[in-house]
């Protein structure tokens, strides 16, 4: 792995544990939604995780057909740097695309315990990890993931998209921790597989 993509790498895995640390700090809280049809910080999670899971099976599939890769223009440096800004303005929502959010339930009760997420993520990052270690000098200024909205993006412009997507979803977590510590909230349903405590 080359410094530029170390850096980047660091950054993500900084980012993520604050996220997750965060998450974790709300305890069973975290599967509570500050109001009806928001996501609780579990529900933001396992987006993530969703979502770096996919990136890591794009970027997989366009390393077997990388000599389909293009070179990357203009365009490619000025699309990566407004996905940048917008997702580093505060307060800022987005819609996740259909097939991400078709992978997060909207049920709490079905989304898997934290702990549990918390080992799928690290796993991925490993895996990332690896990839990285492992990806072609030669490709580095070629756009090999494909953006929803960006279009496409070379590896350094995927990590900081990465970057900035964790960051920005910091943000969503704090902010529901803010709205859950402001008022009351009930306590959220049990999640499937999670006995209920002797009263």
């Amino acid at each position: 792995m080359n410094n530029r993509l170390h850096l980047r790498f660091e950054q993500l895995e900084s980012a993520t544990e604050q996220l997750l640390q965060a998450a974790a700090n709300l305890g069973e809280r975290a599967y509570a939604a500050p109001a009806a049809g928001q996501w609780s910080a579990a529900h933001v999670v396992h987006h993530l995780l969703a979502s770096e899971v996919a990136i890591g099976q794009y970027l997989q599939q366009k390393l077997r057909e990388q000599a389909q890769l293009g070179p990357a223009t203009l365009g490619t440096k000025l699309r990566a740097v407004l996905l940048r800004l917008a997702l580093r303005l505060p307060g800022l929502k987005f819609k996740a695309p259909a097939k991400l959010a078709a992978l997060t339930p909207t049920d709490t009760t079905a989304l898997p315990p934290l702990a549990d997420m918390r080992q799928q993520w690290a796993s991925t990052r490993r895996q990332l990890e690896q990839l990285l270690n492992e990806f072609p000098s030669k490709l580095a200024r070629r756009p090999i993931f494909k953006h929803p909205r960006a279009g496409m993006l070379t590896i350094e412009q995927t990590l900081d998209f990465m970057l900035d997507h964790v960051l920005h979803h910091r943000q969503q977590v704090a902010r529901i921790a803010k709205a859950l510590g402001a008022a009351p909230v009930p306590a959220p349903p049990a999640r499937k597989g999670q006995q209920a405590a002797a009263g």
